[in-house]
C-alpha cells in the first residue's frame, strides 16, 4: 500500500506578504536563535523585509529589537547604543564556550565571597581590553569563529578595546553570583564571566543571561511572540530608533527634496547648526542626515508616505 502524499498549500491560499514598517521589540525566549526570532516575527505580521539589531545567543533571554520594511535603514542607531544586562555567573568551572553548553575544560574547588567579588569588578569597568569567546560570530578569513571553534581549529582572537560602563553585584549564593552590566557595543558578556574568573582565581562561566535594554529600548518595551498578532500597539514607530538625536520639521517642498537625495537649507532659532538629525514632514519620517553649517545633507531617505 503506497503512503499518501501531503497535499500542497495551494499558492492563491498562502499569506501575501505585506509592507510592514516600524519595529517590534521581541522578548526573546531561552532556547529560540535570533534569526529564527526573525522569522517568526516576519511570518506573524506577514512583512516581506525584516532584521534585527543585535544577535542574542540562544541561551540568552530579553530585547532583540526586531526591524520591519524601512526601520532597517535605522538599525546602525540601536546598534551603536548601549545595552544592559543581568547575568549569573557558575564559579569553579571554566567551560569551551564561556557558558553551560560548553565542555568543561578546567574545575577548582575555590569559591569567591560578595565582598572580594565587588573589590575586583572596577577592574573590569571603562575602556578595558577583552578577548572574544572562541564560540562568536566574530569573523576570521571570511568564517565565523563559532563555525571554526565546531570543526575543531584552534580560534586564536585578537583582544579588542571595549567600554564597560557599570558591573554591580546584585546577589550572590555559594557557587552563583547576578551580576549587573552596562556596557558598549561589541561587548561580550562571557568574556567578563571567564576573565572575572581568571581574576579571582576561581574560573567561571555564564549560568544565565538576560539582555534589559538595547539602545533606547528597554524591557517595558518588550512584547512576546504571542503579543505581535494581537496587540497592535507592538509594532512601534520607525522615528522610535532615533530618539537620542534632534528632529527637524521641514514642509513638503524641502521633504520632496531630500527624498529626491538633494540637501536643504534649515532655518528657524532652534535649529542645529551641526551634527546628526532626522527630518519630519508633517509628523512623518522623511530622512536621517547631517547638519553641517545649517545645511541638511541627507544619508537615508524613507518612504513612509510622507
Amino acid at each position: 500500500m503506497s503512503e499518501e502524499r501531503p497535499q500542497r498549500r495551494p499558492h492563491g491560499d498562502r499569506p501575501k506578504k505585506r509592507d510592514v514598517n516600524g519595529w517590534i521589540i521581541l522578548d526573546k525566549g531561552v532556547g529560540m536563535t535570533s534569526t529564527h526570532a526573525v522569522a517568526v516575527v516576519k511570518r506573524g505580521l506577514s512583512a516581506k523585509k525584516a532584521g534585527h539589531a543585535g544577535t542574542l545567543d540562544p541561551l540568552a533571554s530579553g530585547i532583540l529589537p526586531i526591524a520591519l520594511g524601512e526601520a532597517t535603514k535605522t538599525v546602525p542607531f540601536v546598534m551603536d547604543g548601549r545595552k544592559s544586562y543581568v547575568f549569573t555567573v557558575a564559579w569553579g568551572a571554566e567551560t569551551t564556550t564561556d557558558d553551560t553548553e560548553g565542555d568543561v575544560v578546567e574545575r577548582t574547588d575555590r569559591l569567591p565571597g560578595p565582598a572580594e567579588i565587588e573589590t575586583f569588578l572596577p577592574r573590569f569597568t571603562g575602556k578595558v581590553q577583552q578577548v572574544p569567546p572562541r564560540f562568536s560570530a566574530i569573523k576570521i578569513q571570511g568564517e565565523r569563529a563559532y563555525d571554526l571553534a565546531r570543526d575543531g581549529e584552534v580560534v586564536e582572537l585578537q583582544p579588542r578595546t571595549v567600554e564597560i560602563d557599570r558591573l554591580a553585584l546584585i546577589h550572590h549564593a555559594g557557587d552563583r553570583s547576578i551580576i549587573e552590566a552596562d556596557c558598549g557595543k561589541g561587548t561580550y558578556v562571557r568574556a567578563i564571566a571567564r576573565d572575572l574568573g581568571r581574576a579571582l582565581g576561581c574560573l567561571g562561566h555564564i549560568a544565565a543571561l538576560r539582555r534589559t535594554r538595547v539602545g533606547p529600548f528597554t524591557e517595558h518595551d518588550a512584547v512576546t511572540v504571542d503579543d505581535i498578532a494581537t496587540d497592535p500597539a507592538a509594532l512601534r514607530p520607525v522615528e522610535i530608533a532615533l530618539s537620542e538625536i534632534p528632529s527637524v520639521p521641514v514642509s513638503r517642498d524641502m521633504a520632496g527634496r531630500l527624498m529626491r537625495g538633494q540637501s536643504i537649507i534649515l532655518r528657524g532659532r532652534e535649529t542645529p547648526l551641526s551634527g546628526k538629525v532626522y527630518a519630519t514632514c508633517n509628523g512623518v519620517l522623511v530622512a536621517v542626515g547631517d547638519v553641517e553649517r545649517g545645511e541638511l545633507v541627507p544619508h537615508r531617505v524613507f518612504n513612509l508616505g510622507a
